[in-house]
């Protein structure tokens, strides 16, 4: 009978064992997720629970890949809480493409009724700048470096080295123009006049969608798109940004658009959370990572400052 007993009884030892340990596991987790939010908390106001909130989102450095920033515009859009958006620019610009899709994003943003706020921090240029003037109003500390109204192509020379060490550039091609740009020839004057068109081609746009957002006109904006970096201050005086002021100003601005109580509920920015920034935030660690200058010469057209 004792033995009966025991061997009725493993099936429900196995059974509250499996359940304490899937309880820890599912308390373990829950902690971590507890420490995670903690870390990645947005600021002014906590995360988006409940009732009307303002978004921020994040446009950090050079505009190369903005696939992410896309589909977080595209989640505000779609989130009936968000009922504005600020965006943050702390950008010299970037590859024409992305950055004409991020201005594109932002008009439908604005299309669907709720108000984009941006707020020009450090530097804010060219297609920073370019990104900024899709909102409803811009923000920016007298002292951002903004501007930048331009477009640049740079390729390097290298026939006068190449012939010095004595290396042959052979290039097999179908079409009279299809290796223009090349490294290791002088540009004729034709290929520089069909660059010089597709570069003032692409300026023109850049002005046109500045004259649209600011609603200023083209000969006004003609007069200071030559290329040159101005202050904040410089660019209220020019009517290129609405008021100076800084992330609290344009948070405000944005409930204000929005019909929201001051200062607003905020959703925070979205951060990919990787060992490498914890590493680079926490020891200072800048020298771990570069960026190949052999990359850069795949997307050579560029509004930078």
């Amino acid at each position: 009978m004792t033995t009966t007993k025991t061997t009725r009884n493993r099936p429900v030892r196995r059974r509250t064992i499996v359940l304490a340990a899937l309880a820890i596991y599912v308390g373990v987790v829950v902690l971590f997720v507890a420490a995670l939010s903690m870390v990645v908390a947005p600021t002014g106001g906590g995360g988006a629970v409940f009732g009307a909130r303002v978004a921020i989102v994040e446009l950090e450095g050079t505009i190369v890949d903005v696939d992410d920033l896309l589909r977080e515009l595209k989640a505000h859009r779609d989130n009936p809480q968000v009922k504005a958006v600020v965006l943050r620019i702390n950008s010299p610009g970037g590859v024409v493409g992305p950055t004409q899709e991020l201005h594109a994003a932002i008009m439908r943003l604005r299309e669907s009724g709720k108000p984009v706020v941006a707020s020009l921090g450090a530097v804010a240029a060219s297609g920073g700048y370019y990104v900024a003037v899709a909102a409803d109003k811009i923000y920016a500390n007298p002292g951002t470096l903004t501007g930048s109204i331009g477009v640049i192509f740079q390729l390097p020379n290298l026939d006068g080295l190449m012939k010095k060490v004595g290396v042959d550039y052979v290039v097999v091609k179908a079409g009279r123009y299809k290796d223009i740009g090349s490294i290791a020839r002088p540009m004729s004057p034709e290929e520089r006049r069909i660059l010089q068109s597709l570069l003032d081609d692409v300026h023109a746009q850049f002005i046109s969608a500045v004259a649209a957002g600011r609603k200023l006109d083209q000969a006004q904006v003609v007069g200071f798109a030559d290329g040159r970096i101005v202050s904040g201050a410089q660019a209220k005086d020019l009517h290129m940004v609405d008021a100076l002021g800084g992330l609290e100003e344009a948070l405000d601005g944005a409930a204000t658009l929005a019909g929201l109580p001051r200062p607003p509920k905020v959703i925070g920015p979205r951060r990919k959370l990787s060992i490498m920034d914890l590493l680079r935030n926490q020891l200072d660690l800048r020298g771990l990572t570069s960026v190949s200058p052999l990359s850069l010469m795949k997307t050579p057209l560029y509004l930078m400052d």
